[in-house]
């Protein structure tokens, strides 16, 4: 009986065995499998560069103010933002403001108030290139959309309403006036629009004296 169970024992045990070479055979398989790869994450999408801070400016709104600039007419001194150069017909104390807005078809509209001038008359004015210095020249020539090749510039090709900024006014017997000019300027980007000129008269528009309005008078610096 002895004999027979060892010779039963024997294929059980060499079965068992078998079947656990086959299983551990398995186990080693599966862990010896490769790790799937890992996907990156999504790259994320470049930002457009905007600015030094990285922010993208915004384009003005139609009937939004765009500039400001106001101030009370006084002899040239450092730092003075009006300056009057004939104290008779732009007396100190008087006063000059602008106000620039954008329009819905992509121009501009510029309007302009004063008090304190000499009562019922004419006074021209435009917009000039440099800001407010010792001397009325010291604002340079007309601000012009597009520049006359030729200076001075007399041509009413260039020396036009159009093209440049004219604000004429006519006071009241206060001596208060305004006037508003609207065009297609374009101001964004550039650096020759930075003062608002008052001149002895209307301005000129015959050819050879076109953009002319004779003396300066008194200059509002004004950044457009």
């Amino acid at each position: 009986m002895v004999h027979q169970r060892k010779r039963l024992l024997g294929p059980i045990l060499g079965a068992f065995a078998a079947a656990s070479l086959l299983v551990g055979c398995g186990q080693g398989e599966e862990q010896g499998q490769p790790p799937a790869a890992e996907q990156p994450p999504p790259a994320e999408p470049e930002q457009p560069e905007h600015g030094e801070h990285g922010e993208q400016p915004a384009a003005p709104e139609p009937g939004q103010q765009q500039a400001d600039a106001e101030g009370t007419f006084e002899p040239f001194q450092e730092g003075a933002t009006a300056v009057t150069y004939d104290e008779q017909q732009a007396p100190p104390g008087s006063t000059a403001k602008v106000r620039t807005e954008a329009l819905p078809d992509g121009g501009q509209r510029i309007t302009t108030e004063f008090t304190g001038l000499q009562p019922d008359r004419e006074y021209g004015a435009h917009v000039h290139t440099q800001p407010c210095g010792p001397s009325g020249d010291d604002a340079g020539p007309h601000f012009q959309q597009e520049a006359d090749p030729v200076k001075p510039s007399v041509d009413p090709a260039f020396a036009n309403p159009e093209n440049e900024v004219w604000l004429d006014f006519h006071t009241d017997a206060e001596g208060n006036g305004q006037a508003t000019a609207e065009g297609a300027w374009q101001f964004e980007g550039r650096d020759d629009a930075n003062s608002l000129v008052i001149h002895q008269e209307h301005t000129h528009t015959e050819p050879g004296e076109a953009g002319e309005a004779g003396d300066r008078l008194a200059c509002l610096t004004a950044s457009f």
